[in-house]
């Protein structure tokens, strides 16, 4: 696993010292859309600590402010981790931030056809995201910036 994803690793810039907004900016360049990191309070509280949702537009992370900035920051790389890995997951995603409303409903909403959520991903993927968020994280030097940098608060719950 550790080769495996030192590989998708290759050619990705990690920022020495680490800076989350300039490695946000790079994903986002690779995969040619917006890369909007949100923060959701009390997230973690029913829910996954942090959450991916891939739109045909934008990629959304969204993470629990209320842990600590290295947690926060380990939340964002684990789920951007997800992306780099191309995993993929469920409406279940949806329900963790929409609980009143059909899946289906939001994607209409939203006017999108692809979500991709944290909701269920395999034990393996799980493991592959987390080996690659502790890697990513491993090729630079501490301290960083405040690991929630420029965030958008477009749920309006901050």
């Amino acid at each position: 696993m550790r080769r495996r994803c030192e590989a998708r690793l290759r050619g990705i810039r990690v920022p020495d010292p680490f800076d989350l907004d300039e490695f946000c900016a790079q994903v986002s360049a690779r995969r040619g859309r917006p890369l909007i990191r949100q923060a959701v309070p009390g997230l973690s509280d029913e829910a996954p600590c942090g959450l991916w949702i891939g739109t045909e537009r934008a990629d959304h992370v969204f993470f629990d402010p209320g842990t600590s900035p290295l947690h926060a920051e380990h939340i964002v790389l684990h789920e951007l981790s997800h992306i780099l890995c191309g995993h993929s997951g469920s409406d279940a995603a949806l329900g963790t931030l929409f609980p009143d409303l059909e899946p289906a409903a939001v994607r209409q909403m939203l006017g999108e056809k692809t979500m991709l959520g944290r909701a269920r991903y395999t034990d393996e993927q799980e493991r592959e995201a987390e080996m690659m968020a502790s890697l990513i994280r491993g090729r630079s030097a501490r301290p960083s910036p405040t690991p929630l940098g420029r965030t958008t608060d477009a749920l309006g719950l901050t």
